[in-house]
């Protein structure tokens, strides 16, 4: 058994403690008498056992422990469970919600997008046939100018061709009449010499 011993100096103020190992031990509620350590009156203490009055006051505080924890706590902590569950419950609703809104965004998207192309495809279409349409009076009034021109710049060379065919008749016609002046000596008939002369040119010209 350990038995302390305290020894002070007043003069320079220190406490020193000796530990001593004790065979014996006094009982002063037995009349100070002396007993061996480990007998009967006198057990060896055992410093790390606990003892009745701690062991229950240490279940006394484990009950309240335990009351505090049941009544109090676990309801504060199951409620924030629950809160935080519900705030990610929302939260995985609200994307989904998102979501879905996205979805059908994109499809109202993907359908305008479609009937856009299909306004674009037949207005393009209509412009292409206007402008076809446009093409084709084009070359119809083209090609009537062309005919028209055609017709005119031929029934000028055709009067051309007429005139010039009047000035070589009076010039042909001339031209006999005084040859045959000449060779008879007489003055020629020139209706006769133009209607032969006209009738020798139809021929060589109808040849």
């Amino acid at each position: 058994m350990l038995t302390a011993v305290v020894t002070s100096s007043h003069a320079s103020g220190t406490m020193q403690f000796t530990l001593l190992e004790a065979e014996t031990c006094v009982r002063t509620d037995l009349n100070d008498e002396e007993f061996a350590v480990g007998s009967e009156e006198c057990p060896e203490l055992n410093p790390i056992a606990p003892e009745g009055k701690e062991m229950l006051w240490g279940f006394g505080a484990f009950v309240v422990l335990a009351v505090c924890m049941r009544y109090w706590l676990f309801p504060k902590v199951r409620e924030g469970m629950q809160a935080r569950y519900d705030s990610i419950q929302s939260d995985r609703e609200s994307a989904e919600t998102l979501t879905a809104a996205a979805r059908a965004d994109v499809s109202e998207y993907e359908a305008r997008l479609t009937s856009v192309r299909a306004e674009a495809q037949q207005k393009v279409d209509a412009a292409r046939a206007t402008l076809e349409a446009e093409r084709t009076e084009k070359l119809s009034e083209v090609n009537a100018r062309i005919a028209e021109k055609r017709a005119a710049a031929a029934a000028e060379v055709e009067a051309a061709r007429q005139a010039a065919l009047g000035d070589v008749e009076s010039a042909v016609t001339a031209v006999v009449t005084r040859a045959a002046e000449i060779a008879t000596g007489k003055p020629a008939d020139s209706g006769k010499v133009a209607s032969a002369v006209r009738s020798s040119m139809g021929t060589g010209v109808s040849s």
